[in-house]
Parts: C-alpha cells; sequence; structure tokens
C-alpha cells in the first residue's frame, strides 16, 4: 500500500532536485508571465504529450487568456535515456494553428531537436506567432541550437523522472522531479 507521503517509487529517487512546493510557485510565476505577454490576445496552447501534460494542466489553471488547447505527441526517446535520431512526430495537432499565437509547451528541452522541430512545423503550418515554454531545459546536452522562450528550472545533465517525465512510462506521478537511481534505468 503506497505511503500517505506519496507513491511508493519516491524511494526510487536518488534526490530531488525540485521539490512540488518550488514547482508550484514556478508555474504561477510562469503564469503571470505568460498573462502579461498574452494579454488581449487569444492564445492557443499546444502541448507535447505525454510528458508535458501534468505541467500543462497546472500552467493552464493560472493563465486569463483566452484559449484554446490541442495535443500531439512527439519523441526523441523511444524506449532508452538518451535522446536518439530525429524526434517523431506520432500524433499530430487537430485545430488550425493558421494566424493564431501558439504556446508550445513540453517537459524538457534537452537536445533541442523536438521543440525545434515542432516549433518549425507550426510556423510552416502559418502560426502568427510561436513562442515555447519549457518546464526543464538541460543546456548540456543542446545539439541544435534552440531556446525556449520561457524556462521553468534549469537542471543539471542527470536523468529525471516525475511530474510527467517518466521512464518507460513509469514515474510520471510523482509530485516532484527527481533524479532516478541508475539500478531502475540501466539499459538491459
Amino acid at each position: 500500500m503506497p505511503s500517505p507521503k506519496g507513491p511508493p517509487e519516491l524511494r526510487h529517487l536518488e534526490r530531488v532536485l525540485v521539490s512540488p512546493q518550488a514547482i508550484k510557485r514556478r508555474v504561477a510565476a510562469l503564469g503571470e508571465r505568460l498573462n502579461a505577454d498574452y494579454a488581449r490576445k487569444d492564445m492557443m496552447v499546444v502541448a507535447i504529450v505525454n510528458g508535458a501534460l501534468i505541467f500543462t494542466a497546472d500552467l493552464l489553471r493560472v493563465l486569463r487568456s483566452p484559449l484554446r488547447l490541442d495535443c500531439l505527441r512527439a519523441s526523441s526517446y523511444h524506449t532508452g535515456t538518451r535522446a536518439v535520431g530525429e524526434p517523431r512526430i506520432v500524433d499530430q495537432m487537430k485545430l488550425d494553428v493558421k494566424g493564431h499565437h501558439v504556446l508550445l509547451v513540453d517537459d524538457i528541452l534537452d537536445t533541442g531537436k523536438t521543440l525545434a522541430a515542432v516549433a518549425g512545423l507550426i510556423k510552416d503550418k502559418g502560426a502568427a506567432s510561436v513562442r515555447t515554454c519549457v518546464l526543464l531545459d538541460k543546456k548540456a546536452r543542446r545539439a541544435v541550437p534552440f531556446e525556449a522562450d520561457y524556462v521553468g528550472f534549469e537542471i543539471p545533465n542527470e536523468f529525471v523522472v516525475g511530474y510527467g517525465l517518466d521512464f518507460n512510462e513509469r514515474y510520471r506521478n510523482l509530485p516532484c522531479i527527481g533524479v532516478l537511481k541508475p539500478r531502475y534505468y540501466r539499459e538491459k
């Protein structure tokens, strides 16, 4: 039975990098910046799922601009701990972005390949503007010149899980962001 303090997988963490309280404060601060930047504009939020699901949900709760939400599914990790090859767009958006101010939301900016590809795709579809918002920025892993417009936290080059981030679809429900103990993700 899970502990009242959280999911049992918390003990799989080597250490916590970002506490639930710090996440809540930072999401609120990002929301305030976005509210100022998108004041009197209709915005379209496009979340890259599954990873950005929890972050996007919390961010939407603090946004005051009229908005529409769409999601797409992209992957560059496939089943490991490192981004490999080119990102794949697995599931496309349903809404038309032409003429809209798009905020692209993702959980982590790592190599930059996924966000660069998706931002380019949205621009090519005729969006009025495209800005990016990421919960985590891992600059040490950047493989392409890409920077997010809004960043929650800059983190070191370690494998992290929690608050939407996963390893093989596990750990997304952790309330914090932590470094996963290597024995739980070693490649077989």
